[in-house]
């Protein structure tokens, strides 16, 4: 299953954090289908990335970018426009992990944020008009995670700005499902336990529990194809249902005044063990 009107011979994918993990994934899926594919990164290795995807088919361009750095991204979208007159797939995907804590590490947060939040806003407000004026039908794809979703305890510059590209990406699909005749869709991927160089650096070998990032895309083209807006994706460990769950616990500490992040407060673990097994 294939959404024709992007994935085709003809039209252009650009691509952020596209030297390794989902972004590689996701360009070796635009190459295999025909695409001109426009791989970026700050990675050493974005050349060897990129000529290995040449060899699927299309046309394979890599541009070192600093996401953070908006003149640089706004020099991107000129060029592609000039050239290429079309960007089918806009996928935001650059990330960065840095250890941090929910007081003091400040210069972890500013890391984070610059890369992570700052530079999906760049891609959005770089891209968005020239690819609504464009007047074809295209998708603006913003990586997300479900920590910015759960907010588990361990690394809250992460999860916050993962939960600030939520509401972001929120806030896209609905300015641009009220535009008259519009053809731009956005859409927040949010990868379940993926394997990908982030990872590697703390777990080196894959885990059973992992998907691969071939099949977070293989979801993302799915997903895209059947119009959902939430691409949530599971893993061999955690299927839909309980993410559901986990979400569902988590927004009711709102609503039922409860601790924050009560998953994970000794006082509600026998009431949380006892909600996930009534499903």
């Amino acid at each position: 299953m294939s959404d024709d009107l992007i994935f085709r011979a003809g039209r252009t994918a650009v691509i952020t954090g596209a030297a390794s993990g989902i972004g590689l994934a996701a360009a070796r899926r635009c190459a295999a289908a025909g695409m001109t594919v426009v791989m970026t990164d700050i990675a050493d290795d974005l050349a060897s990335a990129a000529s290995g995807t040449a060899a699927l088919g299309g046309r394979v361009e890599a541009q070192r970018l600093d996401v953070t750095d908006f003149a640089a991204v706004q020099a991107l979208q000129q060029d592609v426009f000039r050239r290429h007159g079309d960007v089918a797939l806009l996928m935001n995907n650059a990330g960065r992990s840095v250890p941090s804590q929910p007081f003091g590490a400040l210069d972890a947060w500013r890391k984070t944020f610059d890369v992570n939040f700052w530079g999906v806003v760049h891609g959005v407000q770089a891209f968005t008009q020239a690819m609504v004026d464009q007047g074809a039908p295209a998708r603006i794809v913003n990586t997300g995670s479900k920590q910015g979703i759960t907010n588990p305890p361990g690394n809250p510059a992460y999860n916050a700005t993962k939960a600030a590209v939520k509401s972001l990406t929120e806030s896209l699909q609905h300015g641009l499902r009220n535009i008259e005749g519009g053809q731009v869709t956005a859409h927040l991927l949010i990868p379940g336990f993926t394997y990908t160089g982030m990872i590697k650096a703390w777990i080196p070998k894959k885990p059973p529990s992992a998907w691969t990032a071939e099949q977070v895309v293989e979801e993302m083209v799915r997903a895209l194809a059947a119009g959902d807006f939430y691409i949530l994706c599971p893993d061999n460990e955690t299927p839909r249902e309980i993410d559901a769950a986990r979400m569902a616990w988590n927004a009711d500490d709102i609503a039922r005044n409860r601790p924050a992040l009560s998953r994970w407060h000794p006082d509600y673990a026998a009431a949380f063990a006892d909600y996930m097994a009534k499903g």
